[in-house]
């Protein structure tokens, strides 16, 4: 009995895509433990916000790094640095959340929320199979038009924006939390660690941003 060459290769893209999605969520658990450390280190060494803005910019640098290195295996010692230096960076903002009456509550429902959010969406992609490809014209609008307002709200510092912007940085974050994940799904990323810096960095910004709401509807910001 003969092989039928299409039922072959679907099954071989089954088995590649379920790779890569293992080798993401298993890379990935390990970066977030890994900045977990080192945000507590930051914490710890009680690092003003200055160090905070340079360990930023150079992880910014790290992310072209882990994009030219991902095909091979020093793509894995890129990443941690990455991820290192971002976990590092927001130290000197989680001492000061949790410096407010009820930070430490804050910051608990701000991973909490994260964490479901993650975990909703990816097991609603996962179960779905829908392709969310469309969504990447309106998310990178979205996210471009939010940079712009950061900059802007920079030198207007309004509160209102201020929360309008981590307001849509939210709902963005879930779009691409979807967006990414449906790519891994559907075979429109091969890399596994290019698709666990897009996850990483979506539940960072999502996590960063509903402390900001949770600490400001709280009225502590």
């Amino acid at each position: 009995m003969q092989n039928n060459p299409s039922v072959t290769a679907s099954r071989e893209s089954v088995l590649a895509t379920n790779a890569v999605l293992r080798n993401t969520y298993i890379l990935l658990s390990m970066t977030l433990g890994f900045s977990a450390v080192t945000a507590g280190i930051s914490m710890a060494m009680n690092l003003g916000h200055g160090t905070a803005i340079v360990l930023t910019l150079v992880s910014f640098v790290m992310l072209f790094v882990v994009h030219k290195t991902a095909e091979s295996s020093k793509g894995l010692i890129a990443i941690f640095v990455f991820t290192g230096l971002l976990g590092a960076s927001i130290g000197p903002m989680l001492n000061y959340y949790l410096s407010l009456p009820g930070g430490s509550v804050m910051v608990m429902q701000a991973m909490g929320t994260t964490a479901a959010a993650f975990l909703g969406l990816s097991a609603y992609a996962l179960t779905s199979q829908k392709d969310f490809s469309y969504m990447g014209g309106f998310l990178i609008t979205g996210l471009i038009i939010v940079v712009v307002a950061m900059v802007a709200n920079i030198f207007l510092h309004i509160p209102a924006l201020s929360l309008a912007i981590s307001s849509v940085m939210v709902f963005l974050m879930c779009g691409l939390i979807l967006f990414d994940t449906s790519r891994i799904i559907n075979g429109g990323e091969t890399n596994y660690i290019r698709a666990t810096v897009s996850l990483y960095l979506n539940i960072y910004n999502l996590f960063i941003h509903l402390l900001h709401l949770i600490s400001a509807f709280s009225g502590d910001d």
